[in-house]
């Protein structure tokens, strides 16, 4: 998993409450259980005027003009601000790996679903929750002002805007932690990569008739 340490990044807004995981990646694409290749239907029915289904070129798809991922002004945001229970609906982790895919590292809202908020955890994605009138400024100031950035650092724990003002948020410190330093649930398996070999072997010796010996 890839380290969150600090991030200075282009935001988009997606001002809509209660999106739900199948509006991130609709449920026709999670056949596959890689971790990427989900980024091009990331909130599919919604960016394109067609059908998506998996295998299309999507080069050759109608993209909808009027959603804010396909504004200009928008292409490249690893931000995504966000309203209230964002990710909610069912428990796909195919949600936040779309998000990662596409580019997006952060989210910035009021409240998220909760299976939704743990699974960004478990796979380099920050979601950060802000009170509503700070959210609020958030929106309004991004609109209103083309090529608007944050700067997030996850060790300070804080937001800074364009304007210098400074957002602070909060996080468990576990979660904290595996972000900082890039570690998944495998991740953190492997730390004692050299203590399970040693129980391993001692078990094969110990226990030989459970290896057909």
């Amino acid at each position: 998993m890839e380290k969150f340490t600090q991030l200075d990044g282009l935001v988009v807004p997606l001002d809509r409450a209660n999106v739900d995981t199948d509006a991130i990646i609709p449920k026709q694409f999670l056949k596959s259980i890689k971790r990427s290749g989900f980024g091009p239907n990331l909130f599919d029915e919604w960016r394109y005027l067609d059908h998506g289904e998996p295998g299309q070129d999507h080069s050759k798809r109608p993209l909808n003009p009027d959603f804010v991922l396909n504004l200009p002004r928008y292409r490249g945001a690893s931000i995504m601000l966000t309203r209230d229970n964002f990710g909610c609906g069912s428990s796909r982790e195919h949600a936040p790996w779309a998000l990662l895919d596409f580019g997006i590292r952060a989210l910035v809202g009021t409240s998220f679903a909760d299976i939704f908020f743990n699974n960004c955890f478990k796979n380099g994605l920050l979601p950060i929750t802000l009170p509503a009138a700070e959210v609020d400024e958030l929106f309004r100031q991004c609109t209103a002002q083309a090529g608007y950035r944050l700067r997030i650092d996850l060790d300070a724990q804080t937001v800074t805007r364009p304007d210098g003002k400074v957002l602070r948020f909060d996080v468990e410190p576990f979660r904290k932690y595996c972000l900082l330093n890039g570690l998944d649930d495998i991740g953190l398996t492997l730390r004692h990569a050299d203590k399970i070999r040693e129980f391993e072997a001692r078990r094969r010796l110990e226990q030989p008739w459970l290896f057909g010996q």
